[in-house]
């Protein structure tokens, strides 16, 4: 087995040979790299957070969003280049530290980084603020007036490292409103973020000094509490217990913005069920199943699927088996840890417990590294062992899905829907009222498009303050004037 040491993060102002360093060592596919992680001291990190702090109110704040948007799109063109340094870099170690299939990290980060293109980018600002130069300067305001957009002097991201490439959603967030950035990198996947700063710091090299990416020890409060001290928002990912604990540790005067984790569905309709249609949705359905092995907050966790087509739920099981199958040989699932491998286990094992007691099959023995669950009778919404596992309902109509899921509405995000035109926004409307944020196409559950309203919420509006002059006090400032006073008596 080859060994690779390697070096994460990107701290600006400070000294790297003054940094103490923690080895994070990973093992997959044949390879080990031990990644070294910065381990800063309380001073060390309120330096940084200075330095990010001003760096972006003397270089990033001035430019337009136009400009900030080239510089991204730049970025993201090098990562889309498969003979680009930095893109070699991530292929060669996203894999080994993630453990999942190569082709399949390849495949999902390059459609990842198509959603941040300059087009994509321009959507994504015009989603949240209709006159994007509202983020530049002053803009007339439609009830009189004029308004404009700031954004925090300092943005701190914890982030999760569920899947590859995530940090670039807050990241590119936190520029676009040209906050200094500061982010804690996920023991699970320091890679990504460290690479896109340095690549950042290639195609524009001014704004080397307005973001950092660090790391500290999951409950040491000594370095957080020193970057929220400075920092105006606080953007975190994880599980609830995590985000609870960031959140203790913001001042109450900083605002906090938390993103728990969520469960996606698949809802298969009659219309996507005759001879032709079954067996491609369900190709469809297998492929949201197996994109990082359902660790994303928009992967399905269950299929309701319709009675009355052409192929019914049990035929409908089938083609997923059969294209879980299939899938496994192009993508074989990562090797799971013990606790995972134990959880798989145990899932198995209750839904055989289930068939044998007449509450469904379960397809797949216990050597297949997937599992499929079809129950006649619609299952009420809950976690599945991640994996590959899944459960399969068949239900008499898809509008009784929307009462099985508004149990759960804390924890809904994304349906996978297919359906007919004349069924899609009444549907849309019933999963809206039970929580659901996001309906997507099957086959694109784990592929959001730019723009989207993650969690319900808005991406960019939610980190800037708006600063309102009032009509009057244009009209005020209107009497002042030298000229006010000509022509009149």
């Amino acid at each position: 087995m080859t060994t690779q040491r390697w070096r994460a993060g990107h701290l600006p102002g400070l000294d790297a040979s003054e940094v103490a360093w923690h080895v994070l060592p990973f093992e997959g596919h044949g390879r080990r790299v031990d990644i070294e992680v910065p381990l800063l001291t309380d001073a060390q990190m309120q330096a940084v957070a200075r330095h990010v702090r001003e760096a972006a109110r003397a270089r990033l704040q001035p430019m337009p969003v136009d400009a900030v948007i080239d510089v991204l799109a730049r970025a993201v063109a090098r990562l889309l280049d498969a003979s680009d340094p930095r893109r070699q870099e991530l292929d060669a170690l996203l894999p080994v530290v993630t453990g999942y299939d190569p082709e399949m990290v390849r495949l999902g980060l390059t459609s990842y980084l198509h959603t941040f293109r300059a087009p994509q980018l321009q959507r994504f600002v015009a989603q949240d603020f209709p006159n994007p130069k509202v983020l530049d300067g002053f803009q007339p305001a439609v009830k009189g007036g004029a308004i404009r957009a700031f954004g925090p002097a300092l943005l701190a991201h914890v982030w999760a490292g569920n899947v590859p490439g995530l940090p670039l959603w807050s990241l590119a967030c936190g520029l676009l409103v040209k906050a200094g950035n500061v982010g804690k990198l996920p023991s699970a996947e320091p890679v990504f973020a460290s690479v896109f700063a340095r690549l950042l710091a290639e195609v524009h090299p001014p704004l080397a000094d307005c973001l950092a990416v660090t790391w500290w020890k999951g409950g040491q409060p000594g370095p957080a509490a020193a970057l929220y001290r400075w920092a105006d928002t606080v953007l975190a990912y994880g599980g609830n217990a995590a985000l609870r604990e960031v959140r203790d540790q913001v001042p109450v005067t900083t605002r906090f913005l938390g993103y728990g984790h969520k469960l996606g569905v698949a809802l298969v309709g009659r219309a996507a069920l005759d001879m032709q249609r079954g067996p491609a949705t369900a190709r469809l359905v297998a492929l949201d199943i197996v994109r990082y092995e359902q660790q994303g907050c928009y992967s399905p966790h269950a299929v309701y699927v319709e009675r009355g087509g052409a192929t019914d739920p049990r035929q409908f099981a089938q083609h997923l088996a059969a294209e879980l199958a299939n899938l496994a040989h192009r993508h074989p699932r990562r090797v799971l840890p013990l606790d995972e491998a134990a959880a798989v286990s145990a899932w198995r094992q209750a839904a055989e417990w289930r068939a044998l007691g007449g509450q469904g099959e379960l397809l797949g023995d216990e050597d297949s590294p997937w599992a499929v669950v079809q129950a006649d009778a619609p299952q009420p919404l809950a976690p599945s062992a991640g994996h590959r596992c899944i459960v399969l309902s068949a239900v008499e109509t898809l509008d009784d899905v929307a009462l099985l899921l508004a149990p759960h509405a804390a924890f809904l995000q994304t349906v996978g829907l297919a359906t007919a035109p004349e069924h899609l926004y009444r549907l849309a409307a019933l999963l809206g009222q039970a929580g659901v944020t996001r309906v997507a196409p099957i086959g694109g559950m784990t592929q959001p498009e730019a723009g989207w309203h993650h969690d319900g919420r808005f991406n960019l509006a939610d980190l800037v303050r708006i600063v309102e002059i009032e009509q009057g006090a244009e009209a005020a400032a209107d009497r002042l004037a030298p000229s006010w006073q000509e022509g009149r008596p």
